[in-house]
């Protein structure tokens, strides 16, 4: 979720999307005949819920992601049809906050089974120096506030593993709600989904206790949950367009820091250019490296999967933090 030109989210719903005709795993429309094999129709609005959904609906659903491989989250257009496609949807799962067109077309599918993955877990605040593509005023959840840089909800919950259980533990209770007869085997998914994530975060805690600086920088940052889960501290470029190069001003509180803390590098994502990072390694004499936010899978991303990733930036961390 990188910084990039607000777009007002009533004309980011009405917008037709040139470049969505093909979703990820099929057009909206399709997803809306995919009750007709006996599976649970459902709509997930981006990679992380899509993952939540595969891998605890299991057999029992067809899972159809809005977001295509390679489309940056908020980059997303729905036309008036896809919109109205979502209706025929039998469960919707998405993550209010990251996306505007896909609130504005949930609030108008009404979808009985409709879930909302920021309700079924705490968001708390990681500062709204941060630029994320909420509209100006608002907060992770839309909410209006005000314009002092006061800190806003952060909607990474799927970044820290431990959270990440919170949610998919919700999802799991809302599919055994909406498909009693399967019951047992969403119950039975979720509960193996859940482990993962534990030995994931058993993974972070002990592979992240020993470093030799627990500062990291990032030109996305989207690491607040993970950083204060492991005890370790993120430094974003604050206010740049990924397009952009950072500020002097930045690149100088940026270069105090890493003498400061020992940071080494400074991570970009896989979905956004890699100029920023550069530009700052370049006036700073930091290394780059990629720290995947996770925000879709495409065939640059350093593993297949939410674990593989996940386990890739643990690798990353741990090289850039000099964990011994």
């Amino acid at each position: 979720m990188n910084v990039r030109r607000l777009i007002p989210t009533a004309a980011v719903a009405g917008a037709v999307a040139l470049g969505m005709t093909a979703l990820s795993a099929c057009s909206s429309s399709d997803a809306a005949d995919g009750g007709s094999d006996g599976k649970l129709n459902v709509v997930a609005s981006f990679y992380p819920m899509q993952f939540l959904a595969e891998e605890i609906g299991g057999t029992h659903v067809s899972v159809t992601s809005l977001t295509k491989p390679g489309v940056e989250p908020h980059d997303l257009e729905l036309s008036p049809k896809q919109i109205g496609d979502l209706s025929d949807a039998d469960y919707l799962l998405y993550l209010k906050g990251i996306q505007p067109a896909v609130d504005d077309a949930i609030a108008q599918a009404g979808v009985k089974n409709t879930v909302d993955a920021a309700t079924l877990t705490t968001l708390e605040e990681h500062g709204a120096e941060v630029g994320h593509d909420h509209a100006e005023g608002e907060d992770a959840h839309g909410h209006a506030g005000e314009d002092s840089g006061e800190a806003a909800l952060d909607p990474h919950v799927w970044l820290d593993p431990v959270k990440y259980a919170e949610v998919a533990e919700g999802v799991g209770a809302s599919l055994e709600k909406a498909d009693p007869d399967h019951a047992a085997d969403y119950r039975e998914n979720t509960d193996a989904l859940v482990a993962k994530l534990n030995t994931l975060d058993k993974a972070f805690e002990s592979g992240l206790t020993n470093t030799d600086t627990r500062t990291f920088l990032t030109t996305h940052s989207a690491f607040g949950y993970l950083a204060e889960r492991y005890g370790l501290t993120q430094e974003g470029i604050a206010g740049v367009d990924p397009e952009s190069e950072p500020s002097p001003a930045r690149i100088k509180d940026l270069h105090h820091i890493a003498e400061e803390e020992g940071a080494t590098t400074v991570f970009f994502e896989t979905l956004a250019s890699d100029k920023t990072a550069k530009t700052l390694a370049k006036d700073t004499g930091l290394k780059t490296g990629v720290l995947d936010p996770l925000e879709g899978i495409t065939d640059k991303s350093p593993g297949a999967d939410y674990v593989e990733v996940m386990e890739a930036n643990l690798a990353a961390l741990q090289k850039a933090l000099g964990a011994k």
